[in-house]
């Protein structure tokens, strides 16, 4: 739906007056709310019991990377019209632009792993490699946040924030209790 509002609004000639930025902020936004609702399937099954939820984890993930994708796309073609040079002062100049960088390099292990037959060749190593999630999530939002703090606009990056630390600290919660609670019972 998002990609298809784009093309709509693009056929329309309604991407705003900077068309290159329109479409760079919109799939970034939503590669950061793909990696939010990844990160909110665990959670959420916890709380409701609602087992089948994991069962779109993944298609969540990679629509996570397909608008990563889109994003980086929008940024070295549209924006930089793939002068490496320039590029790379960005990437060093910016340090948003590194974060992000840093985030969908991450991205790529996780969607090149994301197959039934790598998930079998991998075994536990798998799970463990897709852990990189937990990295990725904050790495988009300070992406996101150093962005908007210089136009001083920190209110949408701030939800985001909200919600990743939400996410992540529900899961260290139940690590914690988890791992305390198995130590009380042990030593009893």
């Amino acid at each position: 739906m998002p990609l298809a509002r784009l093309f709509l609004l693009g056929w329309q000639d309604s991407l705003s007056a900077n068309p290159v930025e329109f479409v760079t902020r919109s799939t970034g936004t939503w590669t950061l709310a793909m990696l939010c609702a990844t990160l909110a399937v665990t959670p959420l099954r916890r709380v409701t019991g609602f087992a089948e939820l994991a069962r779109v984890r993944r298609m969540f993930g990679l629509f996570a990377f397909f608008y990563g994708c889109l994003h980086l796309t929008t940024y070295l073609w549209l924006d930089q019209w793939f002068d490496v040079v320039a590029i790379l002062r960005d990437v060093l100049k910016r340090p948003f632009i590194t974060v992000g960088m840093t985030a969908f390099l991450l991205m790529l292990p996780l969607a090149a792993t994301s197959t039934n037959a790598m998930m079998r060749r991998l075994g536990r190593r798998w799970a463990e490699l897709h852990r990189l999630v937990y990295v990725i999530g904050p790495l988009g939002v300070v992406h996101f946040w150093w962005h908007k703090a210089g136009k001083n606009d920190l209110a949408e990056p701030a939800i985001y924030a909200a919600v990743v630390a939400l996410l992540l600290g529900a899961r260290l919660w139940w690590s914690w209790r988890r791992a305390y609670c198995g130590r009380r019972r042990s030593s009893a």
